[in-house]
């Protein structure tokens, strides 16, 4: 009899991934699909709910193809966060889904912050709510598309709106929930203060429930047929990606800190306690298990940004880039801010940033300018682990860094990445499975009563060169310069 599996899926940004694993840990398969995104207009990033449906069919069948028809034990999701869904009361969508990358609503986002206080909000749910969040999407919508908001009945996340979709079940994790903007950390519960002062101005639609990530609902017949499986496997409630991520890497407990690289990339360190930074230059995020957090700061173009310019210069992928920027010498490369989204949120938290090159000249070839662009998110990220570092987050006496993900997925850049953080950087490279879709499919077995290994790989360490530390010191100290001259304010 063929072995059961369970399977992770990950809505993520660019496209969907899964990983299927046994009851063992081991992974036996792996399927991604793409879906699109579509930019009507400056600042705007959609995408059609159902081209997501789409690619959760095209995965299953892979999925059931390489592992013969083996029986599911179980699903679980992951999913970007913020997105926006608005839905009707059968959980249809209305509207395209706006995703994380859209910057439209920052006046709002601005006016939320000021009404409740900038400070005293961060307090309450962790987070330094902007345009990206779902209350400020949701008002701007209030505003352009008035139809829309009268004729929708709930506000999802995405992941949200799939578990909807396979569960006819209308409900959110904590992770997510911090997404839309008025979640309390504190009590676990939606906020009644900031949502009264949302409703003062705009319509407020249906929340859902909240629930712990490892909730269990059946999959429904309805799903089940168009997916071609059996109704009534659970399927787990799930978390955000940068959560499930470093869960799929291991880093789970306190001191851990987990560097997740994709379309944008995530840095999350693990802590015992909501730790406020004054600055807000990180956001607090609940994990799984009760009594542990993430302090995450997110780097908003990365993958994204190697990709466009793999693409001006007319390379094949991303790797090509990245093999093109190390042959440039160090001292060779311009400096390339790094902030294409634009803006940027990670330890900077500025919405007015944005890309630009500095002391370009006719002797900087195609390499130089790749090399300034990996040096500039480089930077960034090192920006990203001194805040950690610079809140006591050493104490914990772990100085590793664990890397993953397909944007960062070649060993000089990781070796760049220890470097100029100083620390040894845990990895695997090659075929690795996107971490996660394997963190949402671990916590869906721990849900089912299985326990999973926390890392089901050898990790490579890579540990800093000592002789990089003043160029990194070097490379600091000029972004850093260009960055301020570059400030619209």
């Amino acid at each position: 009899m063929t072995e059961a599996v369970i399977v992770g899926l990950d809505l993520g940004t660019s496209g969907m991934k899964a990983v299927a694993i046994n009851h063992a840990g081991e992974i036996l398969a792996r399927a991604s699909a793409k879906y699109i995104t579509h930019r009507p207009e400056s600042g705007a990033s959609e995408q059609n709910p159902m081209d997501w449906i789409v690619a959760v069919k095209e995965v299953t069948e892979k999925i059931k193809i390489t592992t013969k028809n083996a029986p599911w034990s179980g699903i679980g999701l992951s999913g970007m966060l913020p997105t926006l869904v608005t839905v009707d009361k059968n959980g249809k969508p209305i509207g395209t889904a706006i995703t994380w990358e859209d910057g439209r609503a920052e006046a709002q986002g601005d006016t939320l912050r000021r009404k409740i206080g900038e400070d005293a909000l961060y307090r309450r749910t962790g987070q330094w709510v902007d345009g990206r969040y779902l209350l400020p999407m949701l008002a701007r919508l209030s505003i352009v598309e008035p139809d829309r908001v009268e004729h929708s009945s709930a506000l999802l996340g995405a992941k949200d709106f799939l578990y909807a979709w396979l569960t006819s079940t209308f409900v959110t994790d904590p992770s997510i929930a911090t997404g839309f903007g008025c979640y309390d950390i504190h009590t676990g519960t939606w906020d009644s203060d900031v949502i009264d002062e949302y409703s003062q101005d705009y319509p407020m639609l249906t929340l859902p429930d909240i629930v712990p990530s490892k909730t269990l609902h059946p999959l429904t017949a309805s799903a089940a047929n168009t997916l071609g499986l059996t109704a009534g496997i659970p399927v787990c409630v799930g978390a955000a990606d940068s959560v499930l991520g470093a869960i799929g890497m291991g880093a789970n407990k306190p001191g851990d800190v987990a560097y997740v690289a994709g379309t944008s990339t995530i840095i999350l360190g693990i802590s015992d306690s909501p730790t406020y930074d004054p600055d807000h230059r990180y956001l607090i995020t609940p994990m799984v298990d009760e009594g542990t957090w993430g302090l995450e700061m997110d780097l908003l173009a990365t993958g994204s940004a190697i990709r466009w310019l793999s693409q001006l210069l007319n390379l094949a992928d991303e790797k090509d880039l990245l093999a093109l920027a190390a042959t440039s010498m160090a001292d060779r490369a311009p400096v390339f801010l790094p902030y294409l989204a634009p803006g940027e949120q990670g330890a900077l938290w500025d919405p007015s940033l944005t890309g630009s090159i500095w002391g370009l000249d006719l002797g900087h070839s195609a390499a130089d300018i790749a090399r300034g662009l990996i040096d500039g998110i480089v930077n960034e990220s090192a920006r990203c682990i001194r805040t950690l570092d610079e809140i006591g987050f050493d104490k914990y006496g772990d100085n590793q860094l664990r890397v993953s993900g397909g944007s960062a997925n070649d060993l000089w850049f990781r070796q760049q990445l220890a470097n100029a953080t100083s620390r040894r950087v845990e990895t695997t490279l090659g075929n690795e499975p996107d971490r996660s879709a394997l963190g949402a499919a671990i916590v869906a077995a721990q849900a089912l009563g299985i326990e999973i290994p926390a890392q089901l790989n050898d990790f490579q360490i890579l540990t800093p060169n000592k002789n990089a530390e003043e160029y990194w010191k070097l490379r600091r100290s000029i972004n850093d310069e260009a960055r301020e001259k570059n400030s619209p304010t």
